[in-house]
């Protein structure tokens, strides 16, 4: 784990790329326009100002890895799933870190 990621709370890679090796639900949590730019393979794109309207797409899914530009709105996403009764969420920190590990 890096200096950041110690300090920080950083994404532990190895967690990340088991749990997309799963088949996990990858949600980009960037705007649309963010999204239409570019995002991960296979990942759907709920904006963070939409995610607690939209939880009925979470349930049932094994794993959920979250992810954005920077970390800082899939960390918000990831505490709104678990405020709302979501454990096996993943704060997948940058699309760029997520994309490394798919």
């Amino acid at each position: 784990m890096g200096f950041f990621s110690a300090i920080f709370g950083g994404t532990d890679n190895s967690k990340l790329t088991e749990a997309i090796n799963e088949g996990a639900f990858l949600v980009d949590v960037r705007s649309a326009g963010e999204f239409a730019s570019g995002s991960v393979k296979g990942a759907v794109n709920i904006p963070l100002d939409k995610i607690g309207s939209q939880l009925a797409k979470f349930k049932g899914k094994k794993n959920i890895v979250v992810f954005c530009r920077s970390g800082n709105r899939s960390g918000q996403a990831k505490s709104i799933l678990e405020q709302n009764g979501f454990q096996n969420v993943i704060n997948g920190g940058t699309w760029s870190n997520v994309n490394q590990c798919v």
